[in-house]
């Protein structure tokens, strides 16, 4: 496989991927127009709730992504049937537990967080209007991963950039011309999360018979399968656990230092975000191209996957860290108009140079081994980085403090790094194994 395969499908996903923190980063840059940083705290603390129920069940995108790539290689219905119904009956689950708990859910996260009485409003307010879109959410995560799986690229694209769109234009229609404030901005992301679901299971039964799934009902609701599946998606959620106490810790501990710093915190999350997101794109290629490796028991293509990611990673951690660089507070204005907010926000802007270095290798391999569907590495790297991500917290941060809550962070993220590439060394053996010339998946 050459460079230019990969990129016809890394560039395309990233192009994708990158238009999901564009949303939040619009509703902050739209609210910062309104000058007052409770509406920003607000929405940054309503985000943070619903990365913390969406990031903690993201393993439906990315395993669902891995089980269609291997189908892909696989060439069978069944297995393409199997990778969408399963993870879908598991989204239908979630969400309705998120919605009987929702009053449970945002009573917790205001205990946690502590934000003061004019952020917890907008909070609530954002909240109770947006729960009602979890279901629309994570059934979408399955109808795109599935067609990530399978190289589907223009139908990703066309799924994500339009209903980002949607949201966008409807965020500046309710909140800047209607005048709904917080409240505009949760309806606008309501609307486009159930377009984003209605057009992606329209895409999905453009290139899969669904009803053909009654062929073999009772396979799948077979109890092996699904425990493998859950053992899967454990290990990947024990890591989106790790990252969300990293996140809802650093969130929580801006709040504490006051409502700007909040604020200023959150526009460099936010950016923080859409460099990750880049990085996530061709986390997605390599993803697809491993599973497909898997599913055809084809090991010199994972060879050259893993070559290809990592030259590409360098050179998109250059790239982005450049641009933060020398455009960073262009950036920054993009986002608020509050001048003391803007100040904060510069003033520890430089820790998002250094990201991208720090976190970039740690993003791309994520994807070589949930595309293998061999998750006990990540699962271990990210509590190895959660460990180094306290020790700085508990010791540096009240020395440093909001330098040190950076300097943790970014400690965090390289070790994400560092740990997932020792694991890469046994990958081989571990995913593929071998009799005579012919390597055979284990």
């Amino acid at each position: 496989m050459k460079s230019k395969e990969y990129l016809k499908l890394a560039i395309p996903f990233t192009i994708s991927t990158i238009t999901q923190p564009l949303l939040g980063a619009v509703d902050t840059a739209v609210i910062g127009r309104l000058e007052d940083p409770a509406y920003i705290g607000g929405v940054a603390v309503g985000t943070v709730i619903f990365s913390t129920l969406y990031w903690l069940f993201g393993f439906l995108r990315v395993s669902t992504s891995g089980y269609s790539a291997q189908a892909l290689g696989t060439k069978d219905e069944k297995d393409s049937l199997f990778a969408l119904f399963r993870p879908g009956i598991i989204a239908l689950i979630v969400s309705a537990i998120f919605l009987m708990l929702q009053v449970t859910i945002i009573s917790t996260a205001m205990k946690l967080i502590h934000p003061d009485a004019a952020v917890a409003r907008q909070a609530s307010t954002y909240f109770y209007i947006l729960i009602w879109g979890a279901p629309f959410v994570l059934l979408n995560y399955v109808n795109l991963g599935w067609l990530m799986g399978r190289k589907k690229v223009k139908a990703s694209m066309f799924l994500q950039i339009f209903t980002n769109i949607l949201n966008i234009v409807l965020d500046i229609l309710f909140v800047i011309y209607f005048k709904m404030g917080v409240a505009g901005v949760a309806y606008a992301t309501l609307i486009a999360q159930a377009t984003a679901f209605a057009i992606g299971f329209y895409l999905v039964s453009m290139n899969l018979n669904l009803l053909s799934v009654k062929n073999y009902l009772t396979q799948l609701f077979d109890k092996t399968a699904f425990k493998k599946i859950m053992g899967v998606n454990t290990d990947l959620m024990i890591r989106t656990v790790c990252l969300l106490v990293v996140t809802n810790m650093f969130v929580a501990k801006g709040a504490a230092l006051g409502t700007e710093m909040l604020a200023a915190n959150a526009v460099l999350f936010q950016i923080h975000y859409m460099i990750a997101y880049f990085f996530d794109g061709f986390a997605n290629a390599s993803s697809v191209f491993v599973g497909t490796a898997v599913g055809e028991k084809n090991v010199k293509l994972y060879s050259e996957v893993l070559k290809i990611s990592t030259k590409m990673t360098f050179i998109l951690a250059v790239v982005m860290s450049l641009g933060i660089f020398f455009f960073r507070e262009g950036i920054i204005h993009i986002f608020t108009v509050i001048e003391s907010v803007i100040d904060l926000s510069l003033a520890y802007s430089l820790w998002l140079v250094i990201y991208p270095f720090a976190v970039g290798i740690g993003l791309v391999y994520y994807g070589l081994f949930t595309g293998a569907t061999y998750t006990a590495p990540v699962r271990d790297s990210m509590l190895l980085s959660l460990a180094a991500f306290l020790m700085a917290y508990f010791g540096i941060v009240p020395l440093w403090g909001n330098h040190g809550l950076w300097f943790s962070y970014i400690l965090f993220s390289l070790g994400r790094s560092i740990f997932l590439a020792f694991y890469i060394t046994n990958f081989k053996k571990k995913v593929f194994a071998f009799k005579g010339e012919q390597a055979i998946c284990v």
